[in-house]
Parts: structure tokens; C-alpha cells; sequence
């Protein structure tokens, strides 16, 4: 079984853990950024979205102009851009990068967030309104002959996409831990996204999605994409110390009200974080070398759970999750660039010459 690995790109160097008040895009780094990703190796970089930040198709066409391999992954959600309108954008810049982008859904976890633009749909109104809006899509994509469409959340008559993907469509990707988002994305989706849990729970996720794709009368399956953030150094021991390091600057950063999540933030909506607390409550560690205490200090806010050791043990860490059937890796550090070239140096590498080994 092949892996594939996806990065993610923020527009500037600011992390959780030296954050730069006001940072806006700096494009020396971002092409910086994008070509490390091309030179080592990465298929793939999300452009992730929020209320406050910058613009994913706009921080997207500039990564295709400077790389040859890398593709985007678009996170998108649905309350943001009409269906009919993000079908051409999508497809333009799928244009532009040469059958180079994805795109990801994000059905929206949070109420106050989603707020924030005017979405005052509920949790299950918002699954369905993403449902409907996956399918425009495909139909959009799959022919310019005008087409009509009534449903609770959209309406319009004979539109028309004259806009083509370059491979005849632009891959569908969708994450989540709900009844709703195994139905959607297994019945829907090209590829499925999930945080970085243990591996007996991560093998229960996956028979829920394939067991969604087998009722949808699916002959294939979606992909699965696990993400984690790795903690690295050259050997265990030293990389212990290092991930402890990290979680001191993530606290202290909570405290002191620095970055994202405030000291009192509130428990999360989204059952995909809820299931994450759940495991750190359970103990720091799981498995191999899956480490929970990240997740308590961010209060599950977004991929969390860190994979921590040597780049063996990573790698093993990973081909553990390979071997359950994800084929697309994301890892992100607490270093945007110098973990990405890390990765890319002993950690990629090591992957896939252990898949070509063992033939898996």
C-alpha cells in the first residue's frame, strides 16, 4: 500500500510556539515553504481555514505557481462561497496547477465560530447543507450541460460550468467523528480525515467509513488520511525532553491568554475533539509513541495528538497506521519549516523504503 504525505501551510513563520503578533502574509516565506514541501518529497499541503484568517484559494494559486509536485488541499466551508461559484473557482485553480488541487470540508464544529460569517445553521443542518453541496459539485464537474436545483439550502435553474477540472473532476476530501460525517464522506468522498487516535480506535473509525461505502453501493472506498504532529529529535530520550519543552511553552502560552485558546475556553462542540479528551483522560500515552498531553493543553482545538521519539520510532509509529489502511499521513510539528524539512529528511524517506520492504 502506497503513503502519501501532507504538510500544511501557514502564510507566514508565526507558530503556537513563537507566535508573531499581526503576522501577515510574508511571501518570501511562503514560497519558501511551498518549494521545501516540493524538494522532500510531500504529495500534498492543506490551506486550512478560519473566521479570521487568510484566504486558502488565494494562498493556494500562489503555491502552484511556484511548485511542480506538491498539491493543494482547499479547506472549505460551505456557508463561505455558493456551490456554483466554488465549482469554477475550484476548477480554475485546479487549471492553474495542472490537476493539482483537492478539496477539503469542514462542516463546522463550532457555533461561535461559524457565527462569525453569519452561519447560524445548526450541527445537523450543516451536514446536510454540506452533503447538498458535495453533490453541485460533482454535477457541476462532471458535465457543462445546464442543470436545476431546489433543496432547503440551495436554489438556482439551469446553470452551466464551462469550467473543466484538468482530470475531469477535483478529488473530495472530509473529516469528522459523527454519525453524519461517516455517512457523508463514506457514501461521497474521495477521502476521509481523521485525528491522530490510537490505533484500535482509528481501525473502528475506518469500518465505520467502509461500512458507509459498502451501503452506498460504492465498489471503492475513500482513502484514509491520519494526521499527527511528531515530535522529534535523534533519539528517544532527547525527544522526550523536547516534547516536554513544548508542552511548557503550549501551557504557558494558555495562561498568559498568548495565541488561540484562552485558559477558559469552553469544552468543544465537535465530537471529534470531544473523543480526544476522552483518550488523554484515559493516560499520556498510547501505543507506540502517541502522546495525548498536547491535546489537553490546546483543549483539542484542531489536529493535536503528537507522535513522539527518534525518526525510527516515528516511522514505525506510522507504518503501524499504514498497515491499518491509511494511505495519506499528514504531520505537522510545533516548527513549520524546520520540522517539515526534518520530516522530509529522515522520516518520509524512512516510510516509504520500509512500505517497499515489506511489500505492504
Amino acid at each position: 500500500m502506497p503513503a502519501e504525505f501532507i504538510s500544511v501551510t501557514f502564510p507566514n513563520a508565526s507558530t503556537e510556539l513563537n507566535p508573531i503578533p499581526g503576522a501577515g502574509v510574508d511571501p518570501d516565506y511562503l514560497v519558501r515553504y511551498a518549494r521545501t514541501l516540493d524538494d522532500y518529497g510531500y504529495n500534498y499541503t492543506l490551506i486550512p481555514y478560519g473566521s479570521e484568517s487568510f484566504d486558502p484559494f488565494t494562498i493556494g494559486a500562489t503555491i502552484l505557481t511556484v511548485t511542480k509536485n506538491v498539491k493543494v488541499i482547499i479547506a472549505l466551508r460551505p456557508n463561505t462561497i455558493y456551490p456554483t461559484v466554488a465549482a469554477k473557482a475550484l476548477a480554475t485553480l485546479d487549471q492553474l496547477g495542472r490537476g493539482r488541487v483537492v478539496v477539503h470540508f469542514i462542516a463546522g464544529g463550532s457555533d461561535v465560530e461559524q457565527q462569525k460569517e453569519g452561519d447560524f445553521a445548526n450541527k445537523e443542518q450543516r451536514y446536510s447543507r454540506q452533503e447538498d453541496y458535495i453533490k453541485i459539485l460533482r454535477r457541476a464537474w462532471e458535465s457543462d450541460e445546464p442543470f436545476d436545483w431546489e433543496s432547503e439550502f440551495y436554489t438556482f435553474k439551469q446553470f452551466s460550468n464551462k469550467v473543466r477540472p484538468t482530470n475531469g473532476t477535483i478529488p473530495v476530501s472530509l473529516g469528522g467523528s459523527s454519525d453524519d460525517a461517516y455517512r457523508i464522506g463514506g457514501s461521497l468522498c474521495d477521502i476521509f480525515g481523521l485525528w491522530g487516535e490510537p490505533l484500535k480506535e482509528t481501525k473502528q473509525q475506518i469500518d465505520r467509513i467502509y461500512a458507509e461505502a459498502e451501503k452506498a453501493g460504492r465498489k471503492d472506498k475513500p482513502k484514509i488520511w491520519v494526521t499527527f504532529r511528531p515530535i522529534t529529535a535523534e533519539t528517544d530520550d532527547l525527544a522526550w525532553a523536547k516534547a516536554h519543552r513544548t508542552l511548557d511553552a503550549l501551557n504557558s502560552h494558555r495562561a498568559a491568554g498568548v495565541g488561540k485558546v484562552p485558559a477558559n475556553a469552553p469544552a468543544p462542540q465537535n465530537v471529534g475533539s470531544q473523543r480526544l479528551l476522552d483518550i488523554a483522560a484515559r493516560g499520556e500515552v498510547q501505543d507506540r509513541a502517541l502522546w495525548y498531553p498536547t491535546v489537553t493543553a490546546t483543549n483539542a482545538r484542531g489536529a493535536s495528538t503528537a507522535l513522539v521519539g527518534s525518526p525510527e520510532t516515528i516511522k514505525d509509529s506510522i507504518i503501524d497506521y499504514v498497515k491499518l489502511g491509511a494511505e495519506l499521513i499528514s504531520i505537522r510539528g510545533y516548527d513549520n519549516l524546520n520540522d517539515a524539512i526534518d520530516y522530509g529528511r529522515y522520516i518520509i524517506p524512512a516510510v516509504r523504503e520500509e512500505i517497499k520492504k515489506d511489500n505492504l
